[in-house]
């Protein structure tokens, strides 16, 4: 089963041909199949149009946020409802078109976790867009690891069990490829079509350059230093310490041969010491609680810190062979 999870807010004018075209392309498949719609609280008639169609169409599901929520919630909110072994999350702006869905699954029926649409061809503003799309791409792409083109397209095809090791806040749905790759899925580029919106205006605009930034270097904690945080704050930690006592040893020592007033001679550099020394403590501090932290997160949670792809048995008799 395939389940289509579609983020919708303020796009009325986009939904009945975005649905016209997704139902041909996804009868045309002969599998079974479902289209969730989440109204991210949609201000014109997005709701209303959706809740029409769902009386016509026993494939339709949609989820009303009680507020704007963002993409990233509405997308989870999606993916939890979505019933399907494979998932695929799309725009609502006509910007990704339907027909690209049997790329995306032939990749996923290749043995594939995660088929990530790759614009290839862009149409957006070169200076607004497209430049700072490629830098994010390349930042994205060295602080994860993972040497994808296109992070930031919600164009993806993924498998269920992916999804469910993967925990989305903030603005990190663009990263679920690299999160599920903290899992060891396996993850492929589709060429994909990129279309220009018909109607309305992008929600996305420069002003979202730093909230990427600020999330690349989230992806890059979260991925290199999640399940030993100590590892980061503790080099944090020896480099302030080891600083600090350095300078404080060396006014100690002049202090002791000289006689010298250090506190007149190199007051400045006696309190950066004792800064740099206090830094490193409060570093290693915050490492210990997050330590203390992460085991209670995975304990108390009952998760694991692996993932299994699958389990074989051997036959024995009267037992049947297992993989799962």
């Amino acid at each position: 089963m395939v389940s289509i999870v579609i983020p919708v807010h303020n796009e009325e004018r986009s939904l009945l041909p975005l649905y016209d075209r997704l139902t041909l392309v996804l009868e045309s498949l002969r599998r079974p199949y479902e289209i969730l719609f989440i109204d991210d609280a949609s201000t014109d008639r997005s709701f209303e149009l959706l809740s029409n169609l769902v009386e016509t169409d026993a494939h339709l599901k949609v989820i009303r946020l009680r507020r704007n929520f963002g993409q990233t919630a509405a997308l989870t909110a999606g993916f939890d409802e979505a019933k399907g072994e494979i998932v695929i999350a799309m725009d609502g702006d006509l910007q990704h078109a339907p027909e690209d869905i049997p790329a995306l699954l032939a990749k996923i029926d290749e043995g594939y976790d995660i088929a990530s649409g790759w614009r290839k061809d862009r149409v957006d503003n070169a200076i607004t867009r497209k430049f700072p799309s490629r830098v994010a791409n390349w930042l994205m792409a060295r602080a994860s690891g993972l040497e994808l083109r296109d992070f930031g397209t919600t164009f993806k095809a993924y498998r269920a069990e992916i999804l469910k090791d993967v925990h989305l806040y903030g603005e990190l749905h663009r990263f679920i490829p690299a999160l599920a790759s903290f899992y060891g899925a396996r993850v492929v580029e589709v060429p994909i079509r990129n279309t220009a919106r018909t109607d309305g205006h992008s929600h996305y605009g420069l002003s979202r350059t730093f909230r990427v930034l600020f999330d690349i270097l989230t992806i890059r904690f979260l991925l290199r230093y999640f399940t030993r945080p100590m590892h980061f704050f503790g080099t944090l930690g020896l480099a302030g310490t080891s600083l600090g006592g350095l300078i404080l040893l060396f006014c100690a020592i002049e202090k002791i041969v000289t006689g010298n007033d250090i506190v007149q001679e190199h007051g400045p550099l006696m309190m950066a010491g004792a800064l740099f020394l206090l830094a490193g403590l409060m570093m290693f501090s915050t490492g210990l609680l997050g330590e203390v932290m992460i085991r209670t997160y995975f304990e108390s949670q009952g998760r694991r810190i692996y993932a299994v792809r699958e389990v074989l048995t051997q036959n024995k008799p009267g037992v049947a062979g297992e993989a799962r």
